[in-house]
Parts: structure tokens; C-alpha cells; sequence
């Protein structure tokens, strides 16, 4: 594992800014999150200045500026922090993040956490006021220890030897120390449940399409989800507003596995778990499985959110429930969903 990057902090305050003609940056402008997010801010005068950051150019973008920028090169952190200052963003949003695990793992290291890293650097030497930073509540980790609800203060164990939520984990411990060296910055993480929706690709949406899933024998843990536009627009208040600290960001109510696997119409397959994870990780050393055996965990162990300081603080309040995120997945018209569980904390 590459070592951690040390950041030499300048010890100015942010720049002044604006409210009403707003300069924001966004890596992973390529993907679902980024794409969406962008949209939704050109849409919004007040948003005068955006910028789109990513090794691919986003389509249907209007008038985010497009700059082309690896966060695996050896000088990324230079690179963003001219474009940064020469355009004198206030507000960088930190999406360049895997929507799924990979076999390259030390490039999936370089990009996400020494990249979280370098765009830290970038922020720090253009005194960029405001960080806001997707992570998952996957950083918790599935552990038979769990209470029901996970809050923002809980342990993050990630998941054993899981580059992809690992990772993940290392990005957040880095944005704390920027907090806590620049303590003038505001700097907001959304940890989102399993983004699902018609227009997201990720493991999860490929996990469920899928015509046949597996269940371990003797566990059916309850899971939790955010349909993709509520997670769009929980990205949208945290820039919009200054909302320091970490967030929960989770649809309404949960389901047990086995009646998401009813809803989606797919065929259970039982298999004892100490038969599955011996045969993923044959799958998955072979490539013909996307997910790590350890992947197997969140089928065995509980791990749900608890979002209630995201609605009381943040004020987001999500518009699907998670029969009806289920449903949209599975392109039912709205009047077709039912109304989640109330099952909250």
C-alpha cells in the first residue's frame, strides 16, 4: 500500500465569496452523481461559475467548464489547485469515488484515497471554503455486533479486506484532518445508503438484476437504500447550505433481504455460508463474479443507517420509500409502489 500523502497546510482562511454568484467544482463530473448534480446547479443563476473535473467530458452539460484531470497523476494536487484558484471556486465537491469494486486495487487506492488527498492539497492551496465529499454507509461495515441504527458517531470498520469500502474509510479519516487543520472550512460528508434507481450502474444495480440471488442459510438481514434523486438532491443541500459534519443520507424504511429478492421477482438460491464464501472467492479470483467474497458479509449482518440527523439538520427529507425505490428500479409506475415499513429510528 502506497503511503499516505502528508499535506503542508497554508494557514490563510478561505477566500471571500459571492452568495450570489456561486463557483463550484466537481470531480467524478462522468459519473451518475457528478452528471446530475451539475445539471441540477446550471439550472440555478445563482450558481454563476461550475466546473466539471474528470478524465472523461460529461454529456448534456450546458455551461460547466470541462477540465480533463487524473487524480492518480504524481502532480494532480498542483494541477487542481491552479484550476482551483485561476477560477476562484468556493464550493469543490469531491465525487471522484468507484461505483463498484475492482481487481486493480492499487489503482483503486491511488484514485480514491491518495486522490481525496491530493483534491485536499488542491482546496487547501486555493482556500477553497466549502468541502463536500460522498462516501457510503458502507464505511460502518455489516458486523453481527450492529444496533439497529447506525449513527454518524459510530465506529467505521469497514468491511475486512475490501479495498472498495476500506478505501473509503481512508477518504473520510483525511477529509477530518483538513477539517480539523482548517478549521474556517466547512466540510460535509454524505455517507449514502445503496444508491438505486432506473438510471444508476453500480454493484447494487447489477447485484439485482441478476436473475438468481444468493442467500445464506439462517440470515435474511434488513437492508436500506436512497433512490438516485434523492441523492442528487442531499448533494444539492450541502452545497447549497453550510452544513459541517458527516450525514447519514437514507431512503424511508427497510426491508429484509428475501423480500427484496420477492419484490424484485427473482429466484432465491439457499446456500450454506460456508459454502458461499469459498465458492466466491473461486468466482471472483476467476473474474466471473463482479464482488469479493467478503461482499457476502452484508448478506449475513446487519448494517442500517440511522438518518435522522440528516433530516433534522440538513433538512433532507427523501421522496421514495424503499418499495417504491425498488419499484422505479423496476420501471413500475408510481401508483404501482407501496408504502415503505415504518420502520425508522
Amino acid at each position: 500500500m502506497p503511503p499516505t500523502v502528508r499535506r503542508s497546510r497554508k494557514k490563510k482562511g478561505p477566500r471571500p465569496y459571492d452568495p450570489d454568484r456561486r463557483v463550484v467544482a466537481v470531480t467524478g463530473a462522468h459519473s451518475f452523481l457528478g452528471a446530475e448534480l451539475l445539471r441540477r446547479l446550471e439550472r440555478d443563476p445563482r450558481f454563476g461559475k461550475l466546473l466539471a473535473i474528470d478524465v472523461r467530458r460529461p454529456d448534456g452539460l450546458e455551461r460547466s467548464e470541462f477540465h480533463r484531470l487524473d487524480l492518480t497523476a504524481p502532480n494532480a494536487a498542483s494541477l487542481c489547485g491552479e484550476i482551483l484558484s485561476e477560477a476562484r471556486v468556493d464550493t469543490f465537491v469531491h465525487l471522484a469515488f468507484l461505483s463498484g469494486p475492482t481487481h486493480n486495487s492499487t489503482w483503486a487506492h491511488e484514485l480514491e484515497a491518495i486522490g481525496t488527498v491530493h483534491v485536499l492539497e488542491a482546496c487547501s492551496l486555493a482556500r477553497v471554503r466549502k468541502f463536500v465529499m460522498s462516501s457510503t454507509t458502507g464505511v460502518y461495515g455489516p458486523h453481527p455486533l450492529n444496533p439497529n441504527f447506525l449513527p454518524e458517531t459510530a465506529e467505521l470498520r469497514g468491511l475486512g479486506q475490501s479495498r472498495f469500502f476500506n478505501d473509503k474509510v481512508e477518504a473520510e479519516r483525511e477529509a477530518q484532518r483538513f477539517q480539523e487543520e482548517s478549521q474556517d472550512a466547512v466540510v460535509t460528508v454524505l455517507r449514502f445508503a445503496p444508491i438505486l434507481g432506473p438510471g444508476i450502474s453500480n454493484y447494487v444495480s447489477r447485484f439485482f438484476r441478476r436473475p438468481a440471488m444468493p442467500v445464506l442459510m439462517g440470515f435474511d438481514p434488513l437492508l436500506q437504500l436512497v433512490h438516485e434523486d434523492d441523492a442528487v438532491t442531499a448533494l444539492e443541500l450541502a452545497c447549497d447550505h453550510d452544513f459541517p459534519g458527516a450525514f447519514n443520507i437514507v431512503g424511508e424504511g427497510v426491508l429484509p433481504y428475501t423480500t427484496m429478492i420477492a419484490r424484485l421477482g427473482k429466484l432465491p438460491v439457499p446456500i450454506p455460508h460456508f459454502v458461499a464464501y469459498p465458492l466466491a472467492k473461486l468466482l471472483w479470483m476467476t473474474q466471473v463474479m463482479e464482488s469479493p467474497p467478503t461482499f457476502l458479509d452484508w448478506l449475513r449482518y446487519l448494517c442500517v443507517a440511522d438518518g435522522r440527523k440528516a433530516r433534522e439538520l440538513l433538512g433532507f427529507i427523501p421522496r421514495h420509500d424503499v418499495r417504491g425505490i425498488l419499484d422505479d428500479f423496476l420501471g413500475l409506475p408510481a401508483s404501482h409502489a407501496s408504502s415503505a415499513e415504518d420502520v425508522r429510528p
